[in-house]
């Protein structure tokens, strides 16, 4: 039995205060605030990539803009080294697709329509104008100076995803080679491919 004149710590008393009430216990052990505190502030980190803002030129640029995107390309006319985002790539490819389709409806819509004869019949034939010589001549220096560095980000956008540049050679498969080539262009990037990259620069630091 319990003593009557010794206090009972496990009372339930309004007036008498819990041993283990959070107003007695003030040590690194005491009840914390429930969560989610309001009060919390989570702690600030710099951006993931290293950069605030382009990066440097052998480093891809994730969500890089159109005019940079294509700016690279041709800065980087050669360089097989690296890597390359999807936003680098695609705007690439977007770009020289537009180019190409134009320079071959000028091609079309530039030749002359011309009579010509034959077993007795009379039918049109086109015949090439001075527009479709000078879009002709156009289209074929356009194929020549972006094949170099269309290959060049061919083979870093595999980098990114962490494959071969050699890989790029499957386009030369009859039929399905390019298609091929198009899916793996069409991956995320993988941290992995980070292998790849040639930097020619210091990555900047961060002060403590």
């Amino acid at each position: 039995m319990s003593n009557p004149q010794q206090p009972n710590p496990y009372s339930s008393d309004p007036q008498r205060p819990s041993p283990y009430s959070s107003e007695q216990h003030t040590g690194p052990y005491s009840p914390q605030p429930p969560y989610p505190n309001p009060q919390y502030q989570p702690p600030q980190y710099p951006n993931p990539a290293g950069y605030q803002s382009e990066p440097p030129l052998w480093a891809p640029w994730y969500d890089a803009p159109f005019k940079a995107a294509v700016r690279r390309v041709f800065t980087k006319y050669a360089t097989f080294t690296g890597r390359a985002s999807r936003a680098e790539y695609w705007w690439w490819a977007m770009v020289s697709v537009v180019v190409w389709a134009v320079l071959n409806i000028i091609t079309t819509l530039g030749s002359l329509s011309a009579p010509s004869p034959a077993n007795g019949y009379t039918y049109t034939s086109p015949t090439p104008g001075p527009l479709t010589v000078i879009s002709s001549i156009l289209l074929v220096l356009w194929g020549l100076a972006i094949a170099v560095p269309t290959l060049a980000l061919t083979v870093r956008r595999l980098h990114d995803v962490n494959m071969s540049g050699w890989v790029v050679l499957l386009g030369l498969i009859p039929f399905v080679g390019n298609i091929i080539v198009l899916v793996f262009t069409l991956l995320r990037s993988n941290p992995a491919g980070q292998r790849f990259d040639r930097p020619t620069a210091p990555a900047p630091a961060y002060s403590a």
